[in-house]
C-alpha cells in the first residue's frame, strides 16, 4: 500500500508540474505580444548634455544606433504640455544625411528608457543633423480616442496648437528655436523646426499624374517619389523599434503608401511616426511593412526610398503626437475596376482604395487618371468616352456616360474625365444622410483617336407660328472641329394645353442643363428625404455627346427639394415664399414644357435660342 501510495503521488506531482508547465507555457504566449512595454524616460528629468541612442534603418532591413546629444527642452511647443525635445544626432552617417524623410518616429533611448520619437528636424535646404523627439508620454495620449471620435479631434487639435501657441507659425507648422539655443549650437537666429516629411510612395504611377495631384499632398507636408512594392512575406508582422511601416492609400495595379517608423509596439499597437500623417484622427488603412532600399542624401531634403511589402494590420488614428496602428487583419477597402478600351483591344486594370470620406475621393480622381495616361493609343489628341457606376450597397447605382475632347488648355483630358468620377462619388460618399457602402467602382474608358467636336453654330425653327399639338422640326447648324459644316433636325411637340402666345426653343449642350442640376443637388443638400433621393437626382446630368431642344413656356416654376412643379399657382408661389426655408425652394421665371435630344456620338458646345409664337 505504501509503494502504491508513493508511486500515485509521484504521478500527481508529475502531473501537476506537468499543468504547471503548460501553463506557463500558455501565459508566455499570452504575454508574448506585451513584451515590449517600454519604461519611459521622464520628461522632467531631461537635461541639456545628456546622451542617448536613437534606432532608425538607412538601408534594408538593419535597425542602426545612432548616437545623439540633447540640446535642450522647448516646453509647450505644440501645445499646452505638448513639450519638444531638442537634440543633435551624431555619427557619420547621421551627419551625412542629416534628419532624413522617413526618420519620423524612430525611437530615442536614454539610459535604456524610451524618450520619444525622432519628428522634427532644421527647415530644408538644412542637412544639420538637428531634430526634435516628440516625448513618448504625448505619443500615448493617441489612446484616449482609440475608440473612434468621428476624424475630427485631431484636425481641431491641430489648429488649436498652431493657434493657441505664438511660437508655432500658423501659416506652417513651424517651431521657432529659441535665439540662445540656437546660437549656442552655431545655427544662428531665425531657424525653425518643421515635421518631418514623410515619403508619399508612388508604384506605377506617371509623372504626369504626380504634377497633376502632388500639390494635394504637399499641403500635409509630404515628399512624393516613385518607388516599389516587394512579395508580401509570413516574416513581414515580425515588426520592431526601428522598423518602418507602410501605411496604404491604395494597391493593386497602382500602389500609394506613405512611410514612417516604428517608435514602439505594446501588445497589438505599434506607435509610429511622432507627428499626423494627415491629421484625421479616427481611421481606418492599411498598415504594411516597409522596406528601406537606401536614404538618399541631398542638400534640400535627404530621404528615405521605400517599398511596401505585405498588409500586417491597420492604421486606425492620426493625431497631433503620433499615427497608431493595429496588428492583425487590414481593414476593408473599396475596389476600383478600370476597363481600357483602345483600337488595338481591351486592357483591365484593379486597384483597391482605402475606405475615408476625406481622402477616398481624391484617390479615385488619381487613380483614374493615371489609368487613362497609360493606355497606349491615348495622346493629347484623343477623344474619350466615359461609362461605369458606382455600386452602392442597399440602393440604386450611381451612372457615369459622357465623352470629352481634346480642348486647347494645357491639360490632359483625362484629367476631365477623372474629375467627372471624383465630384461623382464625392457628392455621393460626404452626403448629409448615411454612410454609403461602396461595393465597388465600375469605370470603362474608351478611347477615340480623333477629336470629335463640334459648335452649336446657329439654329431656326421652320415654322415661326405654330398650334398646340403640331410638330416642327428645329434645325441646328454644327460647326465641327475640321470639315464642313452640317444642320441637325430635331423634331418637336408643342403641348395641346400650350396657351396663345410666345414661346422660347433653347438649343443647347449638356453643360447648360446640367448647371442647374448641379445647382440643385448643392442646394437641396439635407433637403432631400435620403440618399436615393440624391442618387436620382445625380443620374439625372445629361450627357455632352448630345444636341438638346429645351421648350420654355413663360409660366414660373417652383423648385422643392428635387422636384420641379411647373405651372405654379400664384397661391402657392405666395405660400412656400412666407415659410422662408433656406434652400427649400427656389422660383424660376419659365417652365419646361418639353425637352428632347439626339445622340451626335461627339462632343456638342454651344447654345442658341429660337422664338416662336402659339396662335
Amino acid at each position: 500500500m505504501r509503494l502504491n501510495h508513493r508511486i500515485l503521488t509521484q504521478a500527481m506531482c508529475a502531473a501537476l508540474l506537468l499543468v504547471a508547465g503548460i501553463a506557463s507555457l500558455s501565459a508566455s504566449a499570452t504575454d508574448q505580444p506585451k513584451a515590449d512595454q517600454p519604461e519611459i524616460f521622464p520628461l522632467k528629468q531631461v537635461k541639456a548634455g545628456m546622451k542617448g541612442i536613437i534606432y532608425t534603418i538607412f538601408t534594408g532591413d538593419l535597425v542602426e544606433p545612432v548616437e545623439f546629444e540633447v540640446i535642450g527642452v522647448l516646453p509647450n511647443t505644440l501645445g499646452p504640455e505638448q513639450d519638444i525635445i531638442l537634440v543633435q544626432l551624431k555619427g557619420e552617417k547621421a551627419e551625412h544625411t542629416g534628419v532624413a524623410a522617413g526618420m519620423s518616429g524612430s525611437p530615442a533611448y536614454i539610459d535604456g528608457k524610451l524618450l520619444g520619437a525622432l519628428s522634427l528636424k532644421i527647415g530644408i535646404f538644412n542637412k544639420e543633423a538637428i531634430g526634435g523627439v516628440t516625448p513618448f508620454k504625448n505619443m500615448l495620449e493617441i489612446q484616449d480616442g482609440a475608440a473612434g471620435d468621428g476624424g475630427n479631434s485631431a484636425v481641431a487639435g491641430n489648429h488649436a496648437a498652431g493657434l493657441g501657441n505664438p511660437a508655432v507659425d500658423s501659416n506652417s507648422a513651424r517651431v521657432r528655436i529659441p535665439d540662445p539655443i540656437a546660437q549656442r549650437v552655431g545655427l544662428g537666429s531665425g531657424n525653425f523646426l518643421i515635421p518631418i516629411p514623410t515619403p508619399l510612395l508612388f508604384s506605377g504611377f506617371y509623372p504626369q499624374t504626380l504634377a497633376q495631384y502632388s500639390k494635394e499632398f504637399a499641403s500635409y507636408g509630404m515628399t512624393a517619389m516613385e518607388s516599389g512594392t516587394a512579395e508580401a512575406s509570413p516574416e513581414d508582422a515580425k515588426i520592431q523599434r526601428g522598423d518602418m511601416v507602410g501605411m496604404v492609400l491604395a494597391d493593386g495595379d497602382a500602389s500609394m503608401s506613405a512611410g514612417c517608423t516604428v517608435t514602439a509596439i505594446i501588445g497589438k499597437r505599434v506607435f509610429i511616426c511622432g507627428h499626423p500623417l494627415f491629421g484625421l484622427g479616427a481611421i481606418s488603412m492599411p498598415m504594411a511593412r516597409g522596406h528601406v532600399v537606401t536614404t538618399l542624401a541631398s542638400a534640400m531634403e535627404s530621404t528615405k526610398i521605400m517599398n511596401t511589402g505585405g498588409v500586417i494590420g491597420t492604421i486606425k488614428q492620426d493625431k497631433v503626437t503620433a499615427v497608431m496602428g493595429e496588428l492583425g487583419a487590414g481593414p476593408k477597402m473599396i475596389p476600383l475596376e478600370m476597363t481600357l478600351v483602345t483600337p488595338g483591344g481591351k486592357k483591365q486594370l484593379h486597384f483597391n482604395l482605402m475606405d475615408d470620406r476625406r481622402l477616398t475621393p481624391l484617390l479615385v480622381g488619381i487613380t483614374t487618371l493615371n489609368s487613362i495616361i497609360g493606355t497606349p493609343a491615348y495622346s493629347e489628341g484623343s477623344t474619350l468616352r466615359l461609362t461605369g457606376n458606382i455600386e452602392i450597397e442597399g440602393h440604386s447605382p450611381v451612372r457615369f456616360d459622357n465623352m470629352f475632347a481634346p480642348s486647347e488648355i494645357m491639360i490632359p483630358e483625362g484629367f476631365f474625365v477623372a474629375n467627372m468620377v471624383q465630384s461623382g462619388f464625392m457628392s455621393i460618399f460626404t452626403n448629409p444622410y448615411e454612410q454609403p457602402h461602396v461595393n465597388k467602382i465600375n469605370l470603362q474608358v474608351e478611347c477615340l483617336p480623333e477629336r470629335r467636336w463640334a459648335v452649336i453654330d446657329g439654329a431656326w425653327s421652320e415654322k415661326s407660328e405654330v398650334h398646340p399639338g403640331e410638330t416642327i422640326s428645329v434645325k441646328v447648324l454644327l460647326r465641327p472641329y475640321r470639315g464642313a459644316p452640317v444642320i441637325q433636325e430635331v423634331p418637336l411637340t408643342i403641348p395641346v394645353q400650350a396657351a396663345r402666345g410666345n414661346l422660347r426653343i433653347q438649343v443647347s449642350d449638356a453643360e447648360a442643363l446640367n448647371r442647374m442640376s448641379r445647382f440643385l443637388t448643392a442646394a437641396s443638400q439635407g433637403q432631400l428625404t435620403g440618399l436615393e433621393e440624391l442618387i436620382q437626382l445625380v443620374n439625372r446630368q445629361r450627357r455632352n455627346d448630345r444636341i438638346y431642344v429645351t421648350l420654355l413656356q413663360p409660366n414660373p416654376t417652383l423648385m422643392v427639394e428635387d422636384k420641379e412643379l411647373p405651372n405654379v399657382p400664384l397661391s402657392a408661389i405666395n405660400v412656400l415664399d412666407h415659410r422662408r426655408t433656406p434652400g427649400g425652394a427656389m422660383l424660376l421665371g419659365e417652365s419646361v414644357a418639353g425637352e428632347w435630344s439626339v445622340d451626335m456620338n461627339q462632343v456638342i458646345t454651344g447654345q442658341q435660342y429660337v422664338t416662336i409664337t402659339v396662335k
